[in-house]
Formats: C-alpha cells, sequence, structure tokens
C-alpha cells in the first residue's frame, strides 16, 4: 500500500518541461515602470557628479594657482578631489540603485587595506612627495645634500626626486629616503661665506700675516663687502700657525671666488715670503751611558 502511495505522489508533482521560459510584454512593462526611475535617477546622479567634480577641481586648481603653488602639487590636490567626488556619486547612484552599500563598503575597505600593506613602501614615498611639495624645502633648480648625495634638483615628483650631480650624473632619490633624513640646501640663501685656511710658519710675524692675506683677500674680484670679511688667527697648531680667510660671496660665485681666493693668498704669502710649513715632527734622541 506505500508503494501505491509513493507511485501516485510522483505523479501528481509537476514535471519538467523543455518548453522555453516566455517572458511576457507585460512584464517588461512593469519592470520598465518599476526600475526607470531608479535608473534615470542614477544615471542623473552621475551625471551631475561630474559636472560638479569638474567644476570644484578646477576652481582648487585655479586657486592654488594663484598663491604659486607647486605645480604637481596642485594637479594632485585637483585630480584627489576629481575622483573623490566621483566616489561619492558613485555610492550615491548604487543606494538609489537599491544595492546595499554596506557590504560594498566593507569589501572596498578590505582591499583598501591589502593594498596599503603590498604598496606600503610606494604609499609612504607618495606622502612623503606630497610633504615635499607643501612645506618645500627645496625648489627645482636648488643645490642639495639628501642621503649623503649632492646634486641640483631636477624635478621633484611624487615618489621620487631627480637629482643631477657635478659630473652630470642623474641620481633618482625616494621621497621617503629624502624626507626622513636631514636635508641641505646649499643654495637656498643668496649670499654664502667661503672659507679658505692656510697654516704659516712659525718665525713669521703675526701682523705681517695679516697684513698679507688682507692683500690676497682685496685682490679677488666677486668678495663682498657687507657683510664684511675676517682674517682670524685659529690656533697654534703642531708645525704651523693657522689661519683662517673668511669672505662673503653671492651663492653662484662661491666655487669661482673660493678658487681665486686660495690662488691668491699662496702668491701673496710667497710674495712676502713667507712659508707655509709641511707638518713635521722633531725627534730628539738622547745618548745614555751604560755602567
Amino acid at each position: 500500500m506505500h508503494h501505491y502511495n509513493l507511485i501516485a505522489q510522483a505523479a501528481e508533482e509537476p514535471q519538467p518541461t523543455d518548453e522555453p521560459f516566455n517572458i511576457s510584454p507585460e512584464m517588461i512593462q512593469q519592470l520598465a515602470l518599476d526600475y526607470a526611475p531608479k535608473i534615470l535617477g542614477a544615471l542623473a546622479i552621475i551625471i551631475i557628479t561630474l559636472l560638479v567634480a569638474g567644476i570644484v577641481a578646477g576652481v582648487v586648481r585655479s586657486t592654488m594657482r594663484r598663491a604659486n603653488t607647486d605645480e604637481t602639487l596642485t594637479r594632485f590636490i585637483g585630480k584627489m578631489i576629481w575622483w573623490g567626488l566621483l566616489l561619492l556619486g558613485a555610492l550615491t547612484s548604487l543606494t538609489v540603485l537599491g544595492v546595499q552599500i554596506t557590504a560594498f563598503a566593507a569589501v572596498l575597505a578590505a582591499m583598501g587595506f591589502a593594498i596599503g600593506l603590498a604598496f606600503q613602501g610606494t604609499l609612504g614615498n607618495l606622502a612623503s612627495g606630497v610633504m615635499l611639495l607643501v612645506f618645500r624645502p627645496f625648489k627645482v633648480g636648488d643645490v642639495v645634500n639628501v642621503s649623503g648625495t649632492t646634486g641640483k634638483v631636477f624635478e621633484i615628483d611624487l615618489f621620487t626626486t631627480l637629482l643631477d650631480t657635478p659630473d652630470n650624473r642623474r641620481i633618482i632619490v625616494p621621497n621617503g629616503t629624502i624626507f626622513g633624513s636631514t636635508i641641505e640646501n646649499i643654495t637656498h640663501h643668496p649670499t654664502r661665506r667661503c672659507d679658505v685656511s692656510v697654516g704659516t710658519e712659525y718665525p713669521a710675524d703675526l701682523d705681517k700675516v695679516r697684513e698679507t692675506l688682507e692683500k690676497a683677500v682685496a685682490s679677488v674680484d666677486g668678495v663682498l663687502t657687507d657683510p664684511a670679511h675676517q682674517i682670524y688667527l685659529l690656533e697654534l697648531g703642531d708645525s704651523s700657525i693657522n689661519w683662517a680667510v673668511r669672505v662673503w660671496v653671492n651663492t653662484p660665485d662661491f666655487w669661482a671666488v673660493r678658487e681665486k681666493l686660495t690662488r691668491a693668498v699662496k702668491v701673496e704669502l710667497d710674495n712676502a715670503g713667507i712659508g707655509i710649513p709641511y707638518p713635521q715632527m722633531d725627534v730628539h734622541l738622547f745618548k745614555q751611558d751604560t755602567p
């Protein structure tokens, strides 16, 4: 009896057919009535967002250019504002379409965390590049010493800074390395002090040496009168009396004036008969009589 009941139930269940599923015009019309306003609303939000993002980014870029902000930073800020507004508009459109963005936001947060871990060095260079462009410790054309490298700044990117060395080598330094170390801007000020050190022999008269060094300074072109130069008696060294000749020059003329001043010091000391001694050591030997 139980066997016959199972057969009857199987006969009553609907059997699958090979007939295709037909979508009636009424169904299409109903779907259009249900979703058309949402789709149109989402498209309107996207279009309005694109227009507003372009206007806001353009205003920000124009304002930053009038404030003489670095062009690289200006473009970066403009792009960030544009993409940020576009992302906000996209999320709003999804909400209008009925999509739950809570789970979507969680996925984006997880992806952002993974990407941040994978590219933490690159993102660090990006953040350092933005800081360099904001605080501007140096600009294109300055001669700097960063991370043990001295060169003229050729370009400041968001991730790296390009330096040209005096012997015409191109050095690419990550911005994270630069911002995390000491930065020496050699050409920041319009003037520099140029020092030339020299040692004279002990028998030489100090006043005569000072007068001779004064003549050497007076014979060099490019030395500024304000601030005034200085002839400074440094120390009584092991083999010589050491002097420092300190003059002020325009920063672009530093190396040329330094070379001329070094030559003038040597020539004037030679003309005055004042020797520049070599490092030397006097050794005294005492003979001890043995009993």
